[in-house]
């Protein structure tokens, strides 16, 4: 997509450019992880051994305290999602090395959660060969583009799954790395063997709480079609880049927490609350207590709020 500048009522074009070297993409990167993917940097060049001969060049930790991995490439290229698949099989086999990065860039306590490792792949654009690799692998491995431009101007744009095409598999195909695809496929059995899912939150819960849930769950859902659902151990993330709002059902009431600023929101006893200094589940500094639909339908204003802010 072209860019242009305002100058004096009138649109002048910005030339579109690219960085020197991929070190200068991944230091930008490194030193932006908050505001632009949500991660605290655990370690750069992250080294995998003797054995496998590699280098992850960004390790970080999520706001769900997952894993995350980051490659990049300065133009496409198909050597970038492999390598992506071989570290999120490397990272499954490695959890020690990843929590001993993690205590020594965070702190000793930093908790790491294994339902989830978040791949992403930054390039300019990627080959029909990333595409259907990336669709066999499901949600694990997130593709990023981006565009610099002559301005100063950085853009990022998530390729999400349902923008690819159908890619039909056809039966002994030839070509591929076993290498590869044993990789690929053990990454997806690990994370197939340490998902959590939304009906897992209900379980053992009133009818009452299930209902009111499973009402979060359609609203926040229908805001946009980018915006996924993320089942954690202890809640239910709705993001796009990041979370907007974490569930948490519990046995009498639902909690969500807002990623919003408690300088924007009017707390309220009993249902609006600022928790920017109180340990808990999930993100957000908002928590909202929803005890019934009504006050679910009290609480949409803030949920969109929330989503205006940070997912449109």
């Amino acid at each position: 997509m072209p860019l242009f500048r305002i100058n004096k009522n009138a649109l002048e074009h910005v030339d579109q450019t690219n960085f020197g070297t991929e070190k200068q993409l991944q230091g930008l990167i490194e030193r932006s992880l908050g505001p632009v993917f949500r991660c605290r940097f655990v370690a750069t060049e992250f080294p995998t051994g003797v054995m496998h001969g590699g280098r992850i060049d960004t390790l970080a930790l999520s706001e769900d305290n997952n894993p995350v991995i980051i490659e990049y490439k300065k133009i496409a290229s198909s050597e970038l999602v492999n390598q992506a698949l071989y570290y999120l099989a490397w990272i499954h086999d490695h959890k020690g090395d990843f929590q001993l990065a993690a205590g020594k860039a965070l702190g000793t306590t930093t908790e790491v959660d294994w339902s989830d490792v978040r791949v992403i792949c930054l390039a300019p654009s990627y080959k029909k060969f990333d595409l259907h690799a990336v669709q066999m692998m499901g949600p694990s491995i997130e593709l990023w583009t981006y565009r610099l431009f002559g301005n100063g101007t950085l853009y990022l744009e998530e390729i999400r799954q349902k923008d690819l095409a159908p890619v039909a598999e056809t039966p002994g195909a030839s070509g591929k790395n076993p290498v590869m695809v044993a990789a690929a496929k053990k990454a997806a059995l690990a994370k197939k063997t340490s998902s959590w899912t939304f009906e897992q939150h209900l379980e053992g819960r009133p009818a009452t709480i299930r209902e009111i849930a499973t009402a979060v769950q359609d609203y926040v859902g229908g805001l946009a079609a980018e915006i996924e659902e993320r089942p954690k151990k202890q809640y239910v993330a709705y993001r796009t880049t990041q979370n907007i709002v974490c569930m948490e059902v519990q046995m009498k009431k639902v909690c969500l927490f807002l990623k919003l600023s408690p300088t924007d929101v009017n707390t309220q006893e009993g249902f609006i609350r600022d928790v920017s200094q109180v340990g808990h589940f999930g993100t957000g500094d908002i928590e909202v207590t929803v005890r019934s639909l009504e006050d679910l339908e009290k609480a949409k204003p803030l949920i969109q709020k929330a989503y205006e802010k940070l997912g449109a």
